[in-house]
């Protein structure tokens, strides 16, 4: 009976001088993720998870980090911001974490990023592209695109590969879409290009039927038809301006870069055109054994969602390691400093002093029902937010 007196009274005085994590998980290190597993956005949200989980085991495999190995811990946001808000606090409060990988959209992420910054936590936005994210502060970064910059990547592209001069701009009432579509339209405004933007419409998040709007836009008769939107709207318009005998060009971004887009789309598909962040024809080793990992365990092809989780992570992770420390403002500057990273989706050339990666945009085209090499976007007054 003393003796289990005495250890008690060992293990509080352990507590009060050294702190629980002293005590419990000493040989841990926690890195949150915020993904989106339930409602519309469920299928991301799966990539974002599942990318991430390998790329903690590739970490865990070759040693962990600082001789710890991570654990992650995984909430789903639903990709709501009010939820997004509580498991915000509680991956700091509870949880304890060293930094958090974004892995939802646009809304949840701008929701955390005051709070992430406030409390010092180093956050990596994996692919939410609205400008709020990184100007929360320094500890907010985005490895994904900037909306603005996608939106005029697409915009080059269009007139400079593509040839367009008639554009029609079909977008989705949200922060993701409006804030690619300001991009798109600030690139044409600058360009000083002979293009016309021919039809200019808007649908609501939950829109599933497109005719109406594809109707004004054959009456148009526009060669390219920009579709800023998510898989599950653009399956959809691909199929029914088929349909409806459409011939123009269809270009989109990142949002449609899924496996969904072929089940929802069919035959509809091919040819279709979006700027994204992965390269499925990148020989870079990197790529190449991740796409055909992912494969191989989920029977699925992976997506510029879950390719730009994983970077996310493994940029904290590496981040961490040039640190040599889990203080989260050694993490926070490690980051910062980071250049010429060999990552999944690119070769990661920095951030700016804002926080905004710097790296070329990818282009596929769809061929056969895959995603394949189209083009890239080097000009870095592009690229460059």
């Amino acid at each position: 009976m003393r003796s289990w007196r005495a250890l008690s009274v060992c293990l509080a005085l352990a507590l009060c001088v050294f702190g629980s994590d002293m005590v419990f998980g000493a040989d841990e290190i926690k890195i949150g993720v915020m993904v989106p597993l339930t409602g519309p956005a469920a299928a991301d949200g799966l990539s974002a998870s599942n990318s991430v989980k390998l790329a903690a085991e590739k970490v865990n495999a070759a040693g962990g980090l600082l001789g710890k190995k991570v654990v992650l811990v995984e909430y789903d946001d639903r990709a709501d911001a009010k939820e997004g808000i509580a498991l915000a606090r509680k991956l700091i409060e509870q949880d304890k974490v060293v930094a958090v990988v974004g892995g939802s959209y646009s809304a949840p992420s701008r929701a955390v990023a005051p709070i992430f910054q406030e409390e010092g936590v180093p956050f990596v936005a994996a692919y939410a592209v609205h400008p709020d994210v990184t100007k929360a502060g320094d500890y907010c970064f985005r490895n994904g695109f900037l909306g603005h910059v996608e939106g005029a990547a697409a915009a080059y592209v269009a007139v400079n590969k593509l040839k367009a001069k008639r554009i029609a701009l079909l977008t989705t009432d949200n922060d993701f879409g409006r804030t690619l579509v300001e991009g798109f339209k600030r690139y044409l405004s600058k360009a000083g290009k002979d293009v016309q933007i021919v039809s200019e419409q808007v649908y609501p998040f939950a829109e599933k039927d497109f005719k109406a709007y594809l109707a004004k836009i054959k009456e148009a008769n526009p060669d390219l038809i920009q579709v800023s939107g998510y898989y599950f709207h653009t399956g959809p318009t691909l199929k029914q301006a088929r349909e409806m005998g459409i011939t123009a060009t269809i270009m989109g971004e990142e949002g449609a870069d899924s496996p969904k887009l072929f089940e929802i789309a069919g035959p509809a598909a091919e040819g279709f055109i979006i700027v994204t962040n992965l390269d499925r024809d990148d020989p870079r080793p990197v790529v190449q054994n991740y796409i055909k990992e992912y494969k191989e365990r989920h029977k699925i092809a992976p997506d510029m969602v879950g390719a730009s989780a994983y970077d996310a992570f493994m940029l904290i992770a590496d981040a961490i390691k040039r640190a040599g420390s889990l203080d989260k403002k050694a993490i926070r500057n490690a980051l910062a400093e980071t250049k010429d990273y060999d990552g999944l989706t690119g070769v990661i050339k920095g951030f700016t002093p804002e926080r905004e990666v710097i790296k070329n945009v990818q282009v596929q085209i769809v061929k056969n029902g895959e995603f394949r090499h189209f083009w890239v976007v080097t000009d870095p007054e592009v690229i460059t937010p």
